[in-house]
């Protein structure tokens, strides 16, 4: 399956954390490339150097524009 990537802000449910840009666990990034699969979010932080995936009821609120995919 070919992932579709976006570029979004993303905030977890309390007792969630994802790594931020700056190495340091956090709930809530600015700005991340997003992609959904399944029951799934693949999340890359710029800076992080990795993808972290989460089952959806770890995601409180994904915000991206409508067509704003971005490259693999």
């Amino acid at each position: 399956m070919t992932l579709t990537w976006r570029t979004a802000s993303v905030e977890l449910v309390e007792g969630y954390l994802l790594t931020g840009e700056d190495g340091a666990p956090t709930t809530r990034v600015g700005e991340a490339r997003v992609a959904f699969e399944g029951g799934f979010a693949h999340v890359e932080v710029p800076g992080s150097g990795r993808v972290e995936v989460l089952s959806a009821p770890a995601i409180r609120l994904v915000t991206y524009r409508s067509g704003d995919a971005c490259a693999v």
